[in-house]
Formats: structure tokens, C-alpha cells, sequence
């Protein structure tokens, strides 16, 4: 019998580096996320404006090591934002495109599309697909079986005149894209049974988009596409499990400070004491069923039809959300459990409709600890800075400038309530202020999901198991270099590989 070797990715937030993987399948994704800093003004406002129109999308709704160099803005005011890179095509061509765990489809503006942005506020030059230049580009026709998946999972459709799959994505925000489906290669670097294999292709297929309307027509935070990170069969991972190339496995660990950033990886961030909890079975989005919260130890009174799922009702966790959303009901005994619990240190207004405090010290030393508790026995512990976001437009606020010699810090609640135009839509929404400094870890194979309180900046364990119980063992760090240079992997890697299996030959 073959020796085993464990199987551990061990994976460094550096937050200057760019990421290079070397590791047990699985991508290594650098986050440069966007998380609300201290140092600037910050709306709760803005921010609810800005996520209003994500939820409007949410509503509708052979084994190897792959890297996306991922890429992202600091900037508090374009919150909500990571990218990466792919190479499509033959010739290969390079595309930004935003990294969306509330879709499923990886679409690309074509040739021929009509609203496609020019430029871009991120400073990244903008391109567009054409099936007619890759030699290995084809179009995705009526009879495929992939289309008939998207049809009954992913808005697709298919048009008899023109034989060709077609899709169509409205948003509730207004905006939407129009496309029909290709299938082409996917070019990435893999390591295969501890070699570099090199450029490895894959072929996938996803969505060519053909027009563009509403909010994906602006060049602010423009990128190429979306990239859907959903579980869903037309989703990139989905497709390149189905073929044996990844696991249906990706972790995340974002890191909450100021310099935010963190780690994504495709297979199992592995450390002890984690607390899973199954995903709600048939429903389009990760959903969670949540059972309760408590603050201070205490349960709180809340029906427990409130969190019940449904289509338009549940929780979900979305990392491209910035703020978290509690349904009404919900958000009402939070906020006056809180209440109970600093009104004797606090000063408690309301701005902007958003429940704010004024405080003269650390949150951590007034406000009590929060848990949403879910099925199975797994609750997510909240701290204090997990459910509050600092605020420094006080000053700002004629009405209470004579507080300010009084009170020094200025705190928001970031669960907010859950405001729906749809009658009967009672939504909870986990976004990064709450799954920030933990490992959450998305098993579809085992259709759960995993977290724990974590250092991100720390190092962390990963293994990739894929099917057929073939299992990647590498060791994976990020390199002090400019971008994911995939001139340096070979290299690099290899001699990590050596060192690997040395190890695991001594202390074997």
C-alpha cells in the first residue's frame, strides 16, 4: 500500500502579499475585502443602500492545486466588493470578475453587449468576451443537458429559432443582464500527485452577456462579470467537482480590523472544536436554520415562526453582504434586550432610523455578548464590535454637539431590520460584520456549513478531499511578491513539495 501523508494546506494572511497557492486543491483566494474603517465617516445609511440592492439579486432568484489572485478595495465607501481574475479562452484572455457567494452563474459581457461599461472606478482595464476568437468556444445548445439544468435551477432559457441556451437575470434592484451560455476552457496551474502540471483547462460553461441594464451599466466598481460561488450545477465549482478537478468544499476567514483582508480556499479549513450545522436542504442560497438568539446568556422571546424557511423567509449567509439583517420581529427583541442590558452606561439615540449609541469607553467593556443559535446545537457567538460599527459623524450632527464633551465614541448597530417592499418577506441575512474572525466552512458534500472564532491573520490548516477518495497533501504560503505570478508557482511550490514529504517521511 502507497504511503498517506495528512493532507494540510497551511496558508499565511499577509495583507500586502498577493496570494500564490500551493495547496491541497484548492485555491488559495487573497481577500483584500472592504471592511468599514474606524478612521473614516461612515453611513449606516450608505451602507444599507448599498446592500438593498444586492438583496434584490438574493431575492430572485484529475485532482489539483488552482489559484485566483484575488483582489479587492479598501475604501469603506465601495464596500461590498472582492474580484478576481480569470483566464478564458483560446488564446487564454484575462477577466476581472466580482466573487459572488449569492449566485450561482459565471457570466462574462460579450462582444456584443449593449450597457457594458467602458471603464471602471477600480482602476482595471475592462474587456470583453468574443466566442469568436477562442478556437475553443462553443455555443451551448437547446439539447444540452447543462441547459436544461439552468432552466430549472438558473433562469435560463431556450430560444427555438436560434438553437442556443439563453439566459435571463433581473434583479431587484432594476437592474439585469441578458445572455446566452458558451462552453470554453478554464485555464488554471495545478499541482498534480505533488508535481507542477502546469497550465491546466478545464471546460466550463457560463454565461455570455449581451446586455446590461440598470446598476451593472455603471462604471464605479465595474468589473468584467460575476463570478457565483452558489451550489447550484451551473456554478464554476460545482462544474469543476462534477468533473473531479475540486472538491465541493471552499472556506473563508475574513479578517475584522482595519486593514481587513483574510483567506479563501477551495476545500476544508480544518481546526478543532468547529460547530456545524446543516444547510437547509432544496433552497437556492446558503440557508441556515436558526432556532434563536440570546444576549447575555438569555434566550430571547421570539416566535419561532420568524425564522422559519420559505423562499422569501430564513437566514442566509452572504459574505457580499456588509451589514447584517434581522426580520422585524427579530430585530425588535434584540434591540431592546441590548437596551436592558447598557442602559445604565449608555446614551442611546436613533439616527437615521438606525439604533446608535454614545458610550465613554470600550463597547467591550459595556455591551454583553450575542449568539444566534441554530439546529444541531451550533450557535455563532457575536462580540460586541460583531453587532456594533464604529461611527465618527457626531460631529456632524448639530443636535448633538453638546454631548460630545460627555460621551467620546459613537456606535451603531450593524444588525439592522429587515426592510422588504414584498409583503411577507422576512429575511436574516449574515453579512461580514458578522462572519468576520472566524473560519466558516461551506461542505456541500456534506451539505453544512462550519465556523469558528478565529485569528485571520493567522495561518490555517486545510485538507481537499475530492471524489473517489483521492486527497492532495501540499503546503501552501503566500509569497512576498506583487500579484499571483505563475511564472514563480512552479518553483516555489516544488520545493515546498519536497519539504513536505521529507517531513512526512521523518515524522512518519
Amino acid at each position: 500500500m502507497a504511503a498517506v501523508f495528512p493532507s494540510w494546506v497551511v496558508i499565511v494572511v499577509v495583507m500586502s502579499e498577493a496570494a500564490v497557492v500551493m495547496g491541497g486543491f484548492p485555491a488559495t483566494l487573497k481577500l483584500e475585502r472592504t471592511i468599514p474603517l474606524a478612521s473614516h465617516e461612515l453611513e449606516l445609511s450608505r451602507l444599507r443602500e448599498r446592500d438593498r440592492l444586492r438583496h434584490g439579486r438574493l431575492l430572485q432568484s484529475s485532482v489539483g492545486v488552482v489559484d485566483f489572485p484575488v483582489l479587492g478595495i479598501y475604501d469603506p465607501f465601495l464596500v461590498g466588493l472582492y474580484y478576481t481574475k480569470l483566464q478564458l479562452g483560446s488564446p487564454p484572455r484575462e477577466f476581472h470578475v466580482q466573487i459572488d457567494t449569492g449566485s450561482d452563474v459565471l457570466w462574462i459581457g460579450c462582444n456584443s453587449c449593449h450597457g457594458c461599461p467602458k471603464s471602471s472606478g477600480l482602476q482595471i482595464p475592462l474587456k470583453l468576451y468574443d466566442p469568436g476568437s477562442s478556437s475553443t468556444a462553443s455555443p451551448v445548445s437547446c439539447s444540452d443537458q447543462r441547459c436544461h439544468s439552468g432552466i430549472r435551477s438558473s433562469g435560463s432559457s431556450c430560444s427555438g429559432s436560434s438553437n442556443r441556451c439563453s439566459y435571463t437575470f433581473q434583479y431587484g434592484d432594476g437592474s439585469g443582464t441578458t445572455g446566452y451560455y458558451v462552453s470554453d476552457l478554464l485555464h488554471f496551474n495545478t499541482i498534480v500527485h505533488g508535481s507542477v502540471a502546469g497550465n491546466a483547462t478545464a471546460k466550463i460553461m457560463f454565461g455570455c452577456s449581451t446586455a446590461q441594464t440598470g446598476n451593472l451599466t455603471t462604471s464605479d466598481r465595474a468589473v468584467d462579470g460575476i463570478f457565483g460561488f452558489g451550489q447550484q450545477s451551473l456554478s464554476v465549482i460545482s462544474q469543476l467537482s462534477s468533473q473531479g478537478v475540486a472538491p465541493r468544499t471552499f472556506s473563508h476567514c475574513l479578517k475584522g480590523s482595519d486593514g481587513g483582508g483574510g483567506i479563501l480556499v477551495f476545500g476544508e479549513i480544518v481546526e478543532p472544536n468547529m460547530s456545524y450545522t446543516p444547510l437547509v436542504p432544496s433552497m437556492p442560497h446558503y440557508n441556515l436554520d436558526m432556532r434563536s438568539i440570546s444576549v447575555g446568556g438569555q434566550v430571547l422571546s421570539i416566535d419561532s415562526s420568524v425564522f422559519s424557511t420559505s423562499i422569501n423567509r430564513g437566514t442566509i449567509v452572504d459574505t457580499g453582504t456588509t451589514l447584517s439583517y434581522l426580520a422585524d420581529e427579530a430585530y425588535n427583541a434584540f434591540v431592546e434586550a441590548i437596551e436592558n442590558a447598557v442602559s445604565e452606561t449608555t446614551h442611546p439615540v436613533l439616527s437615521r432610523g438606525n439604533q446608535c449609541y454614545l458610550i465613554t469607553t470600550s463597547v467591550n467593556n459595556i455591551f454583553p455578548q450575542a449568539s444566534l443559535n441554530f439546529a444541531g446545537g451550533a450557535s455563532l457567538v457575536l462580540n460586541p464590535e460583531d453587532y456594533l460599527l464604529q461611527q465618527n459623524s457626531i460631529v456632524s450632527h448639530l443636535k448633538f454637539q453638546t454631548l460630545i464633551s460627555v460621551y467620546s465614541y459613537w456606535w451603531c448597530c450593524s444588525l439592522v431590520h429587515w426592510l422588504s417592499e414584498n409583503r411577507g418577506s422576512s429575511i436574516t441575512i449574515l453579512g461580514d460584520l458578522v462572519l468576520k474572525d472566524k473560519i466558516f466552512v461551506y461542505d456541500l458534500a456534506k451539505q453544512r456549513i462550519g465556523w469558528k472564532n478565529y485569528d485571520c491573520s493567522s495561518s490555517v490548516n486545510v485538507s481537499a478531499t475530492i471524489e473517489k477518495g483521492k486527497t492532495e497533501f501540499v503546503n501552501a504560503k503566500q509569497m512576498d511578491s506583487e500579484g499571483s505570478s505563475l511564472d514563480q508557482l512552479p518553483n516555489t511550490v516544488a520545493l515546498l513539495l519536497h519539504v513536505l514529504v521529507l517531513a512526512g517521511l521523518l515524522f512518519s
